[in-house]
């Protein structure tokens, strides 16, 4: 690994203007200090979702046409569908990071949903949204995977 790149900030924590958070040796788990930091990176990334979902919008808005070729008007409808895809993807996982935020604020954030141990910080600032600890959302992949053979 190169110099310096061991604690460098990338993805939605460095777009929230953080670094990775740093934990105290002793420190308790989902103390204060790691909630605000939790909630700083899940209230930036719901500002930045939410700003794209307003982009597209305005995006629909301007660009619709009524082109007389065929061909046209069929590429115009297949990228607003495919916009509008994305769009309610980003819907969903806006609503994914305000359960999260809830989960913040009932102080009962970080926890396996299954089994309850810590999901640990690091994978939660990879996955902020993230509800299952790696063992069980593992397991859970490979029921899924067992059960679409069926």
């Amino acid at each position: 690994m190169p110099a310096g790149t061991k604690n460098k900030a990338t993805g939605i924590i460095a777009q929230a203007g953080l670094q990775p958070y740093q934990p105290l040796a002793g420190e308790e788990y989902m103390n204060e200090q790691q909630l605000e930091h939790f909630k700083k990176i899940l209230t930036t990334w719901r500002s930045q979702l939410r700003a794209e979902v307003d982009k597209t919008m305005h995006h629909m808005q301007d660009e619709a046409a009524n082109f007389p070729d065929p061909v046209d008007r069929a590429s115009q409808e297949e990228e607003f569908s495919l916009e509008l895809r994305t769009r309610d993807r980003e819907r969903k996982l806006i609503k994914k990071i305000e359960k999260t935020l809830q989960l913040i604020e009932n102080d009962d954030f970080g926890f396996c949903e299954e089994c309850g141990v810590e999901i640990g910080i690091r994978r939660l600032e990879a996955r902020p949204t993230a509800d299952l600890c790696i063992d069980c959302k593992t397991l859970s992949e490979i029921k899924e995977k067992q059960n679409a053979g069926l």
